[in-house]
């Protein structure tokens, strides 16, 4: 009973911070999606394409279920996984996000919480338990939050955008926003060191 729970919570939490990552993208410009927003380069458009491909590889490589997405060989990463070349489209990245949401929750569906795996580009060391379903959802689930976050900053600073879903999102209020800007500036600034 509390692995179906586990499991069902687990998997309600990804399904929302995925569509949360994809609404980051809804209304930009291509360029916006595309464009370095950091001094690294991160970018709203790799972010989804990166989470496609990470899913691809937990929910699929590691318990012998591969994704019928062409991957490359996780030995060749090279970070093209993290933006988008002139040739993608937004759409290309978009499906290929989704069909791998379909391959993800059929491995997540089909197979029980305690299901072994093997991450081949984690240590060998790596404790049988830190590598089963349960916890590869875990470790998926913080990736996908994680990288939710970056894109709901990345967005704020684009055009003041902000929240988790659609449905919470709210007018923006310039002047209540500055006057809350200055009043944590002033904080900041007060509590300097000489």
């Amino acid at each position: 009973m509390i692995d179906d729970f586990a499991k069902d919570n687990l998997h309600e939490r990804l399904r929302r911070d995925r569509k949360a990552l994809l609404w980051k993208l809804d209304g930009l410009s291509e360029y916006d999606v595309r464009r370095p927003l950091t001094a690294t380069g991160t970018n709203l458009l790799g972010l989804v394409k990166h989470m496609a491909t990470c899913e691809a590889r937990y929910f699929g490589e590691v318990f012998g279920r591969p994704s019928p997405e062409p991957l490359p060989r996780w030995q060749d990463s090279d970070g093209s996984d993290l933006w988008a070349t002139e040739d993608e489209t937004r759409d290309q990245i978009i499906g290929f996000y989704r069909r791998t949401w379909e391959h993800s929750d059929a491995t997540i569906n089909e197979l029980p919480l305690d299901a072994p795996g093997r991450v081949p580009w984690w240590p060998e060391s790596t404790p049988a338990w830190h590598t089963n379903l349960f916890a590869i959802m875990v470790h998926v689930l913080c990736e996908s939050t994680r990288h939710a976050g970056h894109a709901d900053i990345l967005r704020e600073g684009l055009d003041g955008r902000t929240g988790l879903r659609a449905e919470y999102e709210e007018q923006i209020d310039e002047e209540a926003r500055a006057a809350y800007c200055a009043k944590i500036e002033q904080a900041a600034r007060a509590a300097r060191t000489p």
